[in-house]
């Protein structure tokens, strides 16, 4: 079920009346309606993959008992491997497989053996690295004994497959969710009404920004070579702000629908395109993936405590991972690598904690100097898009070649009809944001009925609907 659909406009009111009308009373209910609701939007999509999600719950929850209950370390760990070892094989099966497939055969063939092998037919199951990150973090968290394994199943299972969260994030920390699932809420109607506000504003960054966006950017990268520089560079940077407004959209939604329930969920972004040096755009930029990695990979392996060499092995290995669980494709680590490759001079100078508080604080105009960092960022960031967005090495490159070769300017008649309105309302999207940096959306604060009566006005004026777009996310 998508988020931009007429499905979940049905679904959205019929579980919040439920839940607040019916269920007010009683915690058990609310979560047992919550966990219903969730298994049939996970359904919607292919409801042969609940089994998948059940059993990865039900392994977990199981796994996590025995681990609190055994006191030698040897059969701790047992389980803990047990746990993650099945879930990772899962994720490996579904979303890796055939790349590993593809590498080997085509491997074979260059040092002259050609076996036919070929690709499975396999569908992937929508949201599983979110949901096996989930469960994963719960049973690290349970083995480090820092939580206590939740008895209640209904509570634990609506923790791993919580609807707002389950397909695309935030990748959320049992410490923080089931402490919420396991409370009394009450309805408060400022909560409601501010989760509709931003409700509101993640539909607009996915229905007028990212999908606006889509149309320029697809038509850059589709056909590169038939384009003048000038257009490929706008269309690196729509497709910047096609999966911005995409992602951070879809996290703004999901955290607006939640708040409706009563449940805080994690901020998943911070406007990150503000950002000084790549450090800080880590900081905002998918920030549950990004703390989920430091916190169960680069901490681990020793972080920064073991000088300079151990320092940037860690970091290649975690944007490395990151890059991988992001796809199954080389573009997607090539682009891991591109990141970690930008954190080298940090790590070398000791800046990587240099930009920790907002850019521009109490004040309307970046100094030069800001402007100039956060420039030269977004370049960086946008280069990096590149390989993201390409559907191969070679595909990236070209964009380069062509991008690079500084063609002059074209007749526009070649360009998407909507480019100068794109344009337009990249330059008004920038500008809300920037106003809005340090908030978690630009609605809060004086004259937020007006604010929003415009935005639902924008939303029907300049929205995408003649086609229902999924969530760039969703493939991950």
């Amino acid at each position: 079920m998508l988020f931009n659909s007429f499905d979940y406009a049905l679904f959205l009111p019929i579980v919040f009346g439920l839940y607040w009308i019916r269920f007010q009373n009683s915690i058990k209910w609310q979560n047992s309606l919550l966990l219903g609701a969730s298994f049939l939007f996970y359904g919607f999509w292919d409801y042969r993959f609940l089994a998948l999600l059940g059993f990865s719950t039900l392994l977990d929850y199981y796994c996590a008992f025995k681990i609190d209950r055994e006191k030698v370390l040897k059969k701790r760990k047992l389980w803990l491997w047990v746990s993650v070892g099945m879930n990772l094989a899962f994720l490996g099966y579904f979303k890796y497989v055939n790349f590993f497939i593809d590498s080997f055969s085509q491997l074979l063939e260059n040092i002259g053996f050609n076996i036919g092998m070929h690709s499975l037919e396999i569908i992937l199951p929508v949201g599983i690295s979110f949901y096996t990150f989930h469960g994963i973090s719960y049973i690290i968290d349970v083995y480090k004994e820092r939580i206590k394994p939740e008895r209640n199943i209904i509570t634990y299972a609506l923790f791993v497959s919580y609807f707002p969260l389950l397909v695309a994030g935030p990748i959320e920390r049992a410490t923080h969710l089931l402490p919420q699932l396991k409370k009394s809420r009450k309805f408060s109607y400022d909560a409601a009404i501010q989760g509709f506000y931003q409700i509101a504003w993640g539909f607009f960054k996915k229905v007028v920004v990212a999908d606006q966006c889509a149309v320029v950017a697809n038509a850059a990268f589709d056909n590169s070579e038939n384009h003048d520089s000038t257009f490929l560079a706008l269309g690196a940077i729509c497709f910047a702000f096609q999966i911005y407004g995409d992602f951070s959209g879809y996290s703004d939604i999901a955290l607006g629908t939640s708040k409706l329930f009563g449940i805080e969920l994690i901020q998943n972004f911070k406007q990150p395109y503000f950002s000084r040096d790549i450090a800080e755009f880590w900081r905002r930029w998918h920030l549950s993936l990004s703390n989920w990695f430091r916190d169960y990979v680069y901490i681990p392996l020793g972080g920064n405590r073991q000088g300079k060499v151990k320092t940037i092995r860690n970091t290649l290995i975690v944007f490395l991972l990151s890059g991988f669980w992001h796809g199954a494709n080389l573009t997607f680590v090539f682009w891991g690598l591109l990141h970690a490759l930008f954190f080298l001079p940090l790590i070398f100078l000791n800046q990587t904690k240099k930009h920790l508080g907002i850019v521009a604080e109490h004040r309307m105009i970046p100094r030069l100097q800001e402007l100039f960092q956060m420039s030269v960022t977004f370049l960086l960031v946008c280069f990096a898009w590149i390989f993201f967005r390409s559907k191969s090495i070679n595909e990236a490159f070209l964009y380069i070649e062509n991008l690079l070769a500084f063609s002059k300017y074209k007749n526009s008649s070649g360009w998407p009809e909507n480019t100068k309105l794109t344009i337009v309302l990249l330059v008004l999207f920038v500008g809300i944001d920037w106003l809005s940096r340090g908030r978690e959306h630009p609605i809060f604060g004086k004259y937020q009925y007006t604010k929003c009566l415009l935005l639902l006005l924008s939303i029907l004026v300049f929205g995408v609907f003649t086609t229902r777009t999924t969530f760039i996310y969703f493939q991950f």
